[in-house]
């Protein structure tokens, strides 16, 4: 139901310049070898030295990113293809210093990387860069059917019922209450979604199958998203 710009993020990160005057030498006699079709040709891996390319390379721009910030990229693109989402990245080193103090976006950052969500929610810093924060900055639509079932038990051995709910596999949470309802539990089906009846005939037939339940009510979502991760 999101449409496309929802969910486009947007990465700044911020590498480190530095001056190479790296440089290959020339190719020794043994790169240079015979092709089968005929002739003379040298090894591409070994590329032939240019006159004067010790001094022309001398001071050349190169740009290395922190390992700390590659993690963080790492990271939120994996995520992010889970998720359904696309990360544009953006290295502000490489950008003109104008052009990143202008930028609305960034006004007040003080550390990098900053992702930047659809509705200008950020997470700054490395250490704000963990799973759980990046799922909730992309809340996913779920591919699984979730429902909700209230049940009401007669008074018995409440480890006992416990036990007998949790080896469902579809039974995902199970939560004790006060009031009207006894037992509040949490059901998911793989692959299921929006097939109801599959539902109620799981709690007709499993979980009302339990002597100790006298009632339930169930209620099946139309549309769920979800920010844990999954």
């Amino acid at each position: 139901m999101a449409d496309e710009k929802s969910r486009e993020l947007s990465l700044y990160v911020q590498s480190k310049k530095v001056v190479t005057s790296f440089y290959r030498p020339a190719p020794m006699a043994s790169d240079v070898r015979y092709g089968p079709e005929s002739g003379l040709r040298t090894d591409m891996s070994h590329p032939a030295h240019v006159a004067g390319t010790d001094s022309s390379r001398a001071g050349e721009e190169a740009f290395f990113l922190s390992d700390d910030q590659a993690r963080c990229v790492a990271l939120t693109e994996e995520l992010a293809l889970k998720r359904g989402y696309t990360v544009k990245v953006v290295d502000v080193a490489k950008v003109g210093r104008v052009e990143r103090l202008v930028t609305e976006r960034l006004r007040g950052v003080q550390t990098f990387p900053v992702l930047i969500g659809p509705a200008d929610q950020r997470l700054e810093g490395c250490e704000a860069f963990s799973e759980e924060h990046l799922c909730e900055l992309m809340p996913a639509e779920m591919s699984e059917l979730r429902a909700f079932t209230y049940l009401k038990v007669r008074g018995g051995d409440i480890d006992r019922i416990r036990d007998i709910l949790l080896s469902f596999r579809e039974v995902r949470e199970m939560h004790l209450l006060t009031g009207d309802w006894d037992v509040f539990v949490v059901l998911e089906f793989d692959g299921q979604r929006n097939n109801k009846r599959q539902v109620l005939d799981f709690v007709t037939e499993r979980i009302r199958g339990i002597p100790e339940v006298l009632d339930t009510s169930t209620l099946v979502p139309e549309y769920s998203v979800t920010k844990f991760p999954f």
